[in-house]
């Protein structure tokens, strides 16, 4: 009983297939699976997919008043409450669909919305799912309730000049909908600033900036738990992480970064998102460098890798140094032959498989000449150790003839303090 209470919608899928869309805008069996798997996340449950394939989409119902008819019968047989489509619709035949149909209809786009409403949890991530569904929602206004159409005033239409009182409510939900947006672009540039100021103080400490990033499910989340404990919920399902998660990790006795989550990259992810998202993304933008996480299991990784790497250079992060991490290697096949390269890893986040070879490939691509190093400063420089605390990290201190001092110094301190390295260095 349970599980049927959670349950939302029995959804049936429809995708259509077309030489005349670009390709990534088409529907196959793989991008309904995926679709499938998106309404399982939403608390919907999957009882039919229809892929029709056509010379042109129908301007009016996308794919042909016969198909429409046909789906309508299928969603009776099988009591279907909602039609999702893989593709996107125009707002004119979203609401011809729903109004033949007879039951809700939602593109891509509006399901992976309702998915990151439900799934955001800092204020941050709300803010940018909200300004994302008022992008999606302003063309769609007509027609999507019956009151607007109604006038608010009593004079109709009324001549040039009558509006104020006399307008539609259409018009009237149009300029709310354009306030909220400029009241939570607002909104989000003061969470860009207060980032901003965050990235300025890592700066200052010289601290490393790691950005994981990934298609949706590859284990990401996974793997920052592995690394540092973060305690992230770490689910086989989609878009289960959407708000950015940093934390410090220790790499090796020279080197700490701060490593961050990112929310994952899917095929056909609203352009909305795309722009929203910008202030949980930039972080990479500012990335000493990128480790790009591929489920090596999936027999789509190919696709779904490429869809990443679009994205990446959409965000203009395309020439960080990166790391390639193909992870759940524990779920192939014995003898399976992995891709190889220089900045390639294989591992299992799952099982620490393979981790430590990535932190030592994180070590080396972000060694910047840093050292531990014994320092001996007479009591007379005891003002460099002030500096030893803010600009290296300093691990021990001990009072005798003189101050000694073990530390982790980047090469502008020890261009400092060079006379008082012990045995000269």
């Amino acid at each position: 009983m349970r599980e049927e209470a959670r349950v939302r919608d029995k959804v049936v899928l429809v995708g259509l297939n077309s030489p005349v869309l670009k390709k990534e805008e088409n529907a196959d069996e793989d991008t309904l699976e995926e679709l499938s798997a998106l309404v399982e996340t939403a608390g919907g449950e999957t009882v039919g997919m229809v892929l029709q394939n056509r010379g042109t989409p129908d301007p009016r119902t996308f794919i042909g008043e016969g198909k429409v008819a046909e789906v309508q019968l299928y969603c009776e047989n099988v009591g279907a409450t909602m039609v999702i489509f893989d593709n996107d619709l125009s707002p004119s035949q979203m609401r011809v669909l729903t109004e033949m149909l007879g039951v809700q209809v939602l593109d891509r786009c509006g399901l992976i919305l309702d998915i990151f409403a439900q799934r955001a949890k800092t204020k941050e991530g709300r803010l940018q799912v909200e300004l994302a569904q008022y992008h999606y929602l302003l063309p769609r206004l007509v027609g999507m309730w019956t009151h607007l159409e109604r006038q608010a005033g009593t004079s109709g239409k009324g001549p040039i000049g009558s509006k104020g009182p006399g307008e539609t409510q259409l018009e009237t939900d149009r300029r709310h909908i354009r306030r909220k947006i400029d009241k939570l672009r607002e909104d989000l540039e003061d969470v860009r600033r207060v980032r901003a100021t965050q990235r300025q103080q890592r700066r200052k400490n010289e601290i490393p900036v790691v950005a994981i990033v990934g298609y949706t499910n590859a284990g990401k989340s996974t793997l920052l738990n592995h690394l540092t404990g973060a305690g992230i919920p770490a689910n086989n399902r989609l878009f289960d992480t959407l708000d950015t998660t940093s934390r410090l990790l220790t790499v090796s006795d020279t080197l700490d970064v701060v490593i961050s989550d990112t929310v994952g990259f899917i095929r056909k992810l609203p352009h909305q998102l795309v722009e929203a998202f910008k202030a949980t993304l930039e972080e990479l933008e500012y990335a000493d460098l990128v480790l790009h996480v591929i489920d090596v299991s999936n027999p789509e990784w190919q696709i779904q890798a490429q869809v990443v790497e679009s994205l990446i250079l959409e965000l203009g992060a395309g020439d960080l140094p990166r790391i390639d991490v193909f992870n759940k290697a524990d779920l192939l096949p014995p003898g399976e032959i992995m891709p190889r390269g220089e900045n390639i890893c294989t591992i299992s986040a799952r099982t620490g498989q393979g981790v430590d070879t990535l932190l030592a490939m994180i070590d080396r691509m972000l060694d910047k000449g840093t050292r531990r190093v014994k320092l001996h400063l007479p009591y007379d420089k005891g003002g460099l150790l002030d500096m030893l605390y803010r600009e290296a990290k300093v691990e021990s201190v001990d009072y005798g003839a003189t101050i000694d001092i073990t530390a982790v110094c980047n090469p502008r301190v020890l261009g400092q303090v060079q006379p008082f390295l012990e045995g000269g260095e």
